[in-house]
């Protein structure tokens, strides 16, 4: 019997990864675009943000937050990253 390859759920969630981002990125590049101090604000909490998630996922990984396996690692820094982007996402299509 064959065993199912996890790698590849893990490919698709990459991929759903990269179109929440893209969509994130296409949200702030219109709301930095209107300028002001909403752009302002959005372009300094960019790159907080971006600088939190990895610092986040750096020490969870250095505490063996990740797991042991190559596969658990990879799954759970998608997981982290991608509750980052969803959050970002909400907020910014409820303005």
């Amino acid at each position: 019997m064959r065993r199912k390859n996890p790698w590849v759920g893990l490919s698709f969630k990459a991929w759903m990864l990269g179109l929440e981002a893209s969509s994130v990125i296409a949200l702030r590049m219109m709301k930095i675009a209107a300028g002001g101090v909403a752009a302002e604000t959005e372009a300094k909490r960019m790159i907080s943000e971006k600088l939190s998630a990895v610092l986040e996922l750096q020490s969870r990984t250095l505490r063996g937050g990740l797991g042991v396996t190559p596969h658990g690692a990879a799954a759970k820094s998608l997981a982290h990253y991608r509750r980052k982007v969803r959050a970002n996402r909400k907020r910014l299509s409820s303005v």
